[in-house]
């Protein structure tokens, strides 16, 4: 099984599951009569309706690139959280109006036992459904494992505190806690819509990825060639989970085109093995000579005969190298 099948199969699995939650605590609704339980089920609809965009999204997200997406369909992920986050956001608001309507016109609460006993379990299903979708999703890159995993989880936390709420309920009778546990945890579920709307929307936008960059300028600082003089007007793109990068290299103006090749394919090696098949780039190769300040200083070569300062030190890959210079242009 390969990494896009095995993503496909959690997600079909946690579609599946989650069916079977929404139809457990609907029935926990309609034993009950709790507008707190309603908002655990109202969540599940949500839960069911992204794992069913996100399960299209992998797939579609699977497809080898073509004429009409060269650079292949890994956005598709991006717009499923997107999704998503609306839908929870929806959700959220849903809620807390049920909350209202219930607070003015309450109805009777009955078999909350019964109720407590499948929220429960539903939210430890959640739980454990979650934290494997997370876990996969961060092996292998993928924004809609990650997302529907943290929805999961966080209506995991919810649900603790729903049970809570529900178990003061049961024991003192006093009918407008439960209205009151909508508002809380339909609050909570807005902000975690919101939340997941946010990153997706600055992914969708191409944002830089602070953690990700600093991640790959640590990998190619440790593991430069003393003949790189510097790296800059670097880029760094995700779609999906995979990285497209442009940089220039800079190196001694007297390279040889075939040395300059081997530089730039060590470059190229270096990446491919921390990011293995996901990373795709396209390296220019600069002579020293071509930039209106000397890079004398940066440079280690010996057998330059137009070197015009002493060695200092060289000029360090850092975050800045992918953010602060993306601007920086060549005489």
């Amino acid at each position: 099984m390969n990494e896009e099948q095995l993503k496909q199969k959690v997600q079909g699995w946690i579609v599946f599951i989650s069916s079977l939650i929404l139809i457990g605590k609907f029935a926990a609704y309609w034993l009950t009569n709790s507008v707190g339980i309603l908002t655990d089920a109202m969540e599940s609809i949500v839960n069911v309706l992204a794992g069913a965009v996100s399960l299209y999204s992998l797939r579609w997200s699977a497809q080898p690139k073509d004429k009409s997406h060269p650079f292949g369909h890994g956005k598709m992920e991006q717009i499923s959280a997107s999704v998503e986050g609306i839908l929870i956001t929806f959700a959220g608001v849903l809620i807390v109006y049920e909350g209202v309507l219930h607070l003015f016109f309450p109805a009777g609460i009955q078999k909350l036992d019964i109720g407590i006993y499948i929220v429960a379990f539903s939210g430890l299903l959640n739980y454990l459904m979650g934290w494997y979708s997370v876990h996969i999703g961060k092996r292998y890159n993928s924004m809609a494992l990650i997302a529907g995993g943290k929805h999961l989880q966080s209506d995991t936390y919810s649900t603790i505190g729903l049970v809570a709420g529900l178990l003061v309920l049961y024991f003192t009778g006093i009918a407008w806690i439960d209205s009151v546990l909508a508002f809380l945890f339909g609050g909570i579920i807005i902000v975690t819509g919101v939340s997941i709307l946010r990153k997706t929307i600055a992914n969708l936008l191409d944002e830089a990825d602070e953690a990700l960059l600093e991640d790959m300028a640590s990998e190619l600082n440790a593991k430069r060639s003393p003949d790189w003089i510097d790296i800059h007007n670097a880029k760094v793109i995700k779609y999906g989970n995979y990285l497209y990068m442009d940089c220039d290299l800079t190196l001694p103006w007297f390279y040889t085109i075939e040395k300059g090749h081997d530089e730039g394919a060590h470059l190229r090696q270096i990446l491919e093995k921390k990011y293995a098949d996901r990373i795709q780039l396209t390296i220019h190769l600069d002579p020293c000579t071509v930039f209106e300040q000397s890079k004398c200083r940066s440079c280690i070569c010996k057998d330059c005969k137009t070197r015009k300062a002493a060695f200092e030190q060289a000029e360090p890959i850092t975050l800045a190298t992918f953010v602060e210079h993306a601007n920086e242009v060549d005489r």
